[in-house]
């Protein structure tokens, strides 16, 4: 169904009430984000209070994390299936009900049950809210304007979040948890008013039940498993027959979905070369970044001593260069398209990284860490955007939740293996010498697999400037106010 804020969308002037929509759709984002990064800087302070062990601790974490990977293809299709406006809402109140559950909580059990509802609410909200956006702005420069800043919210909170998250803790961990709460109360609020109704999809030939259940258990035993791998071992028969049982779960889903008249994913979309650039891109940058955070985070505080707050202003930079450049990314995009900005962002996040190999145990900021930062913040301003304007472009209306669900199940499941990929690789570098150095040198291993995976997804992503070249000039013209940019619509049809 077409948004009845689409005519309003054609115009060059948004008006108010579109600008309302897009901010409320940005504020569940900014809040995703910044649940994920304020939680970190807590950890230690919930942990002496609640008694927690280091492995029940991860737990806090990883509940998030399983709760929103392994649900993102089921919140997706339920947005197509039931009404982007209605999902929406009803996670974002659970939402904000969970953050209010979590800041209260004075149990370990209790406070990992609400991270993983609040996982769960992400996972409805995230594809719910990328899909009303693709089907409130038109495709071309007024959507790529769009999605720029939809994304940058999210790189926005997630960098704020390490700031306040220093800010809240020196007066407690609760108030980290309970900061959410009012801004999510605000945004459904305002929700209720702003967002397009969308109804139900009348046409969609029934629900896909059997691969709802098979494909969420896979997703969610997927994500468990790598949570987990670090800790019992890769090579543990509890990991190897936990990955075997993911790959038979899979290979079920895949045979469900090639014989269901309503599938949870319609594999033809796989067949853009587009799409799979897209997934596969979104897997890699993210996993980068994490393991890329994951280790600076150690560097700066265990061996540095820095404090947290010190820490979330290192990264400030990069946070920074995103916000700044969000109402310009869509104009960009237009000019270049998405198939020339994604690897270059690639590129510039593998030369930020590779700069940051120089570190030691007395570096200078402004010379040493600033200019990765610096780096991945431009990288990040030129691909997160982009990967949601190519994955979401040429989509019909009716499966643009589907196909947010999938971009963003690609983002979590990528952010969890490649992390646990980095974890492991520092753990076996790691020498009997504890000092100083040597840690430093099982820090600088692990940022090498990193920059590896960045310049894996750089390689793969560059195969669609291949193909451009190969479809001549005629076929690449981008700047067009009153037509779809026509590098980005393929056809994902069967």
């Amino acid at each position: 169904m077409t948004s009845p804020l689409t005519n309003s969308a054609a115009q060059e002037r948004w008006t108010p009430r579109l600008w309302g929509t897009l901010l409320v759709l940005c504020a569940a984002m900014f809040l995703d984000a910044l649940d994920v990064s304020m939680v970190g800087v807590a950890l230690p302070s919930i942990g002496s209070e609640l008694d927690l062990s280091t492995s029940a601790l991860q737990w806090v974490v990883s509940g998030y994390i399983l709760g929103y990977g392994g649900l993102l293809l089921l919140g997706g299709r339920t947005a197509d299936l039931l009404g982007r406006r209605q999902v929406f809402l009803v996670a974002l109140a659970v939402f904000a009900l969970a953050s209010l559950l979590g800041g209260l909580v004075d149990s370990g059990p209790l406070l990992i049950a609400s991270r993983f509802i609040k996982g769960l609410s992400a996972a409805f909200t995230a594809p719910a809210g990328l899909s009303i956006i693709t089907t409130t702005f038109a495709e071309g420069p007024l959507r790529n304007r769009a999605l720029s800043i939809y994304t940058t919210c999210a790189a926005t909170g997630f960098s704020m979040g390490l700031v306040l998250s220093g800010l809240l803790t020196e007066a407690s961990w609760r108030l980290t948890m309970l900061l959410p709460a009012p801004i999510a109360i605000i945004a459904l609020i305002a929700g209720l008013k702003l967002l397009p109704r969308s109804e139900r999809e009348k046409d969609h030939n029934g629900y896909d039940i059997p691969g709802a259940i098979i494909g969420t258990a896979s997703m969610l035993l997927l994500v468990y498993t790598v949570v987990q791998a670090p800790e019992v071992g890769w090579t543990s028969a509890r990991t190897l027959l936990s990955f075997l049982a993911v790959a038979v779960l899979l290979t079920v889903f895949v045979r469900i979905e090639q014989r269901s008249a309503g599938p949870l994913i319609r594999l033809g979309v796989l067949r853009s070369g587009n799409q799979i650039r897209a997934q596969l891109g979104a897997m890699t940058f993210f996993g980068s970044y994490i393991g890329y955070q994951f280790l600076a985070t150690l560097y700066l505080q265990t061996l540095l001593g820095w404090s947290a707050l010190e820490t979330a202003l290192a990264f400030l930079p990069a946070g920074a260069l995103v916000a700044l450049s969000a109402t310009k990314m869509g104009a960009v995009v237009d000019r270049f398209g998405t198939r020339r900005l994604i690897p270059a962002g690639f590129a510039l996040m593998a030369l930020g990284y590779v700069l940051f190999l120089r570190i030691d145990l007395d570096p200078v900021y402004a010379a040493v860490i600033l200019p990765t930062m610096l780096f991945i913040g431009a990288a990040c301003a030129l691909v997160f955007p982009s990967l949601n304007i190519q994955a979401t472009n040429g989509v019909d209306d009716h499966e643009q939740g589907m196909v947010s669900g999938l971009l963003n199940t690609s983002v979590q499941v990528g952010g969890a293996i490649f992390l646990a990929i980095v974890t492991a690789v520092v753990t076996a570098s790691a020498s009997d010498d504890a000092s100083p150095q040597a840690v430093l040198d099982s820090y600088r291993t692990g940022l090498i697999v990193v920059t590896a995976i960045a310049v894996a997804g750089l390689l793969i992503t560059a195969t669609g400037l291949r193909k451009q070249r190969t479809q001549g000039p005629g076929r690449t013209v981008l700047i067009a106010k009153s037509e779809p940019v026509q590098e980005e619509r393929v056809p994902v049809r069967d």
